[in-house]
């Protein structure tokens, strides 16, 4: 088989590919490409077994049709280094030997027999869904929750985001139990009923693969995805088990309300964060009707901290504790000028939302607090 294509396309297409590849196989096999001409469609396949991703171009020009399988990264290194212009590549079918040529230079290396190629069967148990979803609001979704989903490898289900489709919203959950994100958007009715919880690597190939796709179509089994744009088609294996129930530990009587700027307290808490314990990152806050009061020390080190930021407090004066890291990324990952924080007493969680938020949209963090012994 033989085909034209511009050197910039075919980069794009196996630089994307390539995400889902593992940088460790069992399978040797699997550190390589699926390609595939049919008429005039290049496909490009990389699976880690577990996930499948596959893209799809059109060439100018095509001559027989074939597969085999080439080494992702040589290609992909290959491909980053040319100048963006067309090349031809010339296989030959019994020897799969492969010549890519371009005016100014000539490439020659060998493929690997296609029936090699682990066929990807994802499980399909349950019975399907299908729904379409712009992507936009994909990845608005798993910008907003990824961050708080745990790392603990002890807690595998809560490794990824709870995606809990409803007939008139998409709600968005991660959990670490220290923080909580749910996000619910309104903006699209699915029109269906469904629940998986995505592991960090498909959401990761999610935000970074198809973000200048416009919609996404989603056929979601209780175990699996096929996720498809105009451009890719992406298997992914969701996280097996029983997400907590994320409702429960939401505080319905925090009365304390905190309205303050969010920069200038997320560099507050960076600045008096850096003279925490290394144990534990407490950094202590108390809340008067004009300011918050910040603090922070580590005997053992004989350092201290203290800074005010000005804020709007109405309710019970209030010291409590927060670990500042977990802090910072939820003050990192809002985007208004302005957040809201309603406040219990010292043992409660505080939950942070933005001062205004787009239409039809609903965001909410959860930070639990630590406990403060002195001021």
């Amino acid at each position: 088989m033989k085909f034209n294509v511009s050197s910039k396309t075919l980069y794009n297409a196996t630089s994307a590919v390539s995400k889902v590849i593992n940088s460790k196989n069992a399978l040797m096999i699997l550190d390589n490409f699926l390609i595939t001409l049919e008429g005039n469609i290049l496909t490009i396949t990389g699976s880690d077994q577990e996930n499948a991703l596959t893209a799809r171009l059109e060439v100018p020009y095509a001559e027989g049709n074939g597969s085999l399988c080439l080494g992702a990264r040589r290609l992909v290194e290959l491909l980053k280094e040319l100048p963006d212009q067309g090349m031809e590549i010339d296989v030959n079918d019994e020897t799969l030997e492969v010549q890519l040529s371009y005016p100014s230079g000539h490439y020659s290396f060998v493929g690997i027999s296609s029936e090699q190629y682990p066929a990807f069967t994802a499980d399909t148990k349950g019975e399907p869904v299908s729904f379409s979803l712009a992507t936009s609001q994909l990845i608005e979704g798993l910008d907003n929750t990824m961050f708080a989903a745990s790392t603990d490898e002890y807690r595998q289900i809560m490794q990824g985001v709870l995606l809990d489709v409803q007939p008139d919203s998409v709600t968005y959950v991660a959990t670490d139990t220290r923080k909580l994100v749910r996000y619910i958007d309104r903006r699209t009715a699915p029109g269906v009923t469904g629940r998986c919880v995505i592991p960090s690597k498909p959401s990761n190939v999610l935000k970074n693969v198809f973000a200048k796709e416009e919609t996404l179509n989603i056929t979601m089994t209780s175990r699996s995805a096929v996720i498809e744009s105009e451009n890719f088609t992406f298997q992914c294996t969701f996280l097996n088990g029983n997400y907590p129930d994320y409702q429960r530990v939401l505080p319905k009587n925090n009365t304390n309300v905190l309205t303050v700027e969010r920069v200038a307290l997320l560099n507050a808490v960076r600045r008096v964060g850096l003279f925490v314990e290394v144990k534990g990152g407490l950094e202590k806050f108390r809340m008067t009707p004009e300011c918050i009061l910040l603090k922070s020390n580590d005997p053992s080190l004989c350092t201290s901290a203290r800074e005010q930021v000005p804020c709007s407090y109405s309710g019970n004066e209030l010291t409590i504790g927060f670990s500042a890291q977990c802090l910072m990324e939820i003050l990192n990952t809002m985007k208004d000028d302005q957040i809201i924080v309603n406040l219990g007493d010292a043992s409660r969680p505080g939950v942070f939302r933005p001062a205004t938020e787009p239409d039809n949209t609903e965001l909410l963090m959860l930070l639990a607090p630590i406990t403060v012994g002195e001021f």
